[in-house]
């Protein structure tokens, strides 16, 4: 009898997660390890796999969204993460937002319970010996950060992120907070205005808050998509207003009154008994943290479930080291996904995550590595990863400057319509790619929510 090929797959976050899946449906045996909950982070609270510790997001799903564009590839490759996260979602909009802890268990069951996944909990110190997807992290332990320095003989490069305070809805002023969505979309979000009264105090209070103060050896870099609100403050009075607290297309439902500011509370639950404050990532000290949420009109009672958090991510510099396979050029028997690579978002993760996945069962089976159509955003993503300027390189996210959209003509297509037809020709391309490799592309289990048909 023949000995089934084995990979080795570290971390069961978004990456990981997906990638074990694929590779395991490839047929080849894995084993997937995640330290938690015999070590944990400083950011995660449970140990369940596929953690969400930012938003609940996955972004928006519309034909002329690059996410979107991304979110339908991986429906139609059958991954994991987007899959749970099309059975789990909550209402938002047109954003793809999950209850987090449904999404959690889901992910873990489905890994937990496929026979070819063994599931071990504990930390991995060394680089693991053969074909190994690491897929740690932004989180990734020092040991393990040390074991690959050493192999890659690159530096890390590091940035902060941050995550939003959850509040209990029952704790919200609901004769303040007014639901509505942004230009007339669907009324998914609660509400909260400011006068300028209000607004001066709120900004006041957060200059002076106390602030997360790291190790001399910690450099504060922030990736623009995650920017604590207390960074945004100290950049401009105003900056929070053209950003997270942006009034235009917010007025008032019944008075049509305009509001200096407007702060927005998204569902985290499915149940709605818990909802987290839009763009308000932040690395407060908890005392303050509370006194300033308390600040904002509507919150004056507010009860915090889950205070913001803090915490340093960790990544690769791709340029120098990746091939668009994910695999490291100098020792293509490991591949690298998720954020370590390089990427930004849950979404960008587990798409990765399902790539390097694929390819390292592939190299398992004796088969070539693939990459998706340059017209895919998967496919423009890890391009880019694999040929960005090294200097200064900082995660990506998933955006349509990483895919060909036709060029703006006197008297022709508008900005949407280009990139409804870039997402066409993208999903196409990427819908035909996944035939010639013949990969399991059913959905991993039934689905809720937003259907795959698009991506078919």
């Amino acid at each position: 009898m023949s000995v089934r090929p084995r990979l080795s797959v570290v971390g069961a976050g978004m990456a990981g997660s997906d990638a074990a899946l694929a590779a395991a449906r490839a047929g080849v045996a894995v084993d997937l390890f995640e330290m938690r909950p015999v070590k944990t982070t400083p950011a995660h609270r449970g140990a369940g796999f596929a953690e969400l510790v930012c938003s609940n997001s996955f972004g928006g799903e519309a034909r002329n969204n690059a996410k979107g564009l991304l979110q339908a590839e991986m429906l139609a490759a059958g991954g994991l993460v987007m899959s749970a996260a099309a059975a789990t979602r909550v209402p938002a909009g047109g954003a793809v937002a999950v209850d987090r802890d449904s999404f959690s268990q889901l992910v873990t069951e489905t890994l937990r319970k496929h026979p070819l996944v063994s599931v071990h909990n504990t930390e991995v110190t060394e680089l693991p010996d053969g074909v190994s997807v690491i897929a740690s992290g932004p989180l990734t332990s020092d040991a393990l950060a040390e074991s690959l320095r050493r192999r890659v003989g690159e530096p890390f490069l590091g940035f902060y992120d941050a995550a939003a305070p959850v509040i209990d809805g029952e704790s919200i002023d609901l004769d303040v907070a007014y639901r509505k969505g942004r230009y007339g979309q669907q009324a998914d979000y609660l509400n909260l205005p400011f006068t300028r009264e209000q607004y001066e105090s709120f900004i006041e209070a957060l200059s002076v808050a106390r602030k997360h103060v790291p190790h001399d050896w910690e450099r504060m870099e922030f990736f623009s998509g995650c920017m604590p609100i207390e960074e945004l403050a100290r950049r401009g009075h105003d900056t929070p207003r053209f950003g997270p607290l942006k009034p235009v297309g917010l007025e008032h439902p019944e008075s049509g009154e305009r509001f200096h500011a407007v702060a927005q509370l998204r569902q985290e639950d499915s149940a709605g008994r818990m909802w987290s404050l839009v763009g308000f990532q932040t690395g407060l000290k908890w005392g303050d943290q509370k006194e300033v949420v308390r600040l904002i009109p509507g919150l004056e009672n507010a009860e915090i479930v889950r205070y913001g958090v803090m915490h340093r991510n960790t990544y690769l510099c791709a340029p120098k080291l990746l091939e668009p396979s994910l695999a490291l050029r100098e020792h293509p028997e490991l591949y690298v996904a998720g954020v370590l690579a390089g990427t930004e978002g849950y979404l960008e993760s587990s798409a990765t995550g399902w790539l390097a996945g694929t390819n390292a069962a592939r190299r398992l089976l004796g088969l070539p590595s693939v990459v998706p159509p340059e017209t895919s955003m998967l496919g423009g993503l890890v391009r880019y990863l694999a040929t960005a300027e090294a200097a200064g390189f900082q995660p990506m996210n998933a955006n349509w400057g990483l895919v060909p959209v036709a060029a703006k003509q006197r008297g022709g297509p508008g900005k949407r319509e280009r990139r409804e037809r870039a997402y066409q020709d993208g999903l196409d391309a990427f819908v035909s790619w996944l035939g010639e490799i013949a990969v399991e592309r059913t959905p991993p289990f039934a689905l809720a929510g937003r259907a795959s048909d698009q991506a078919v």
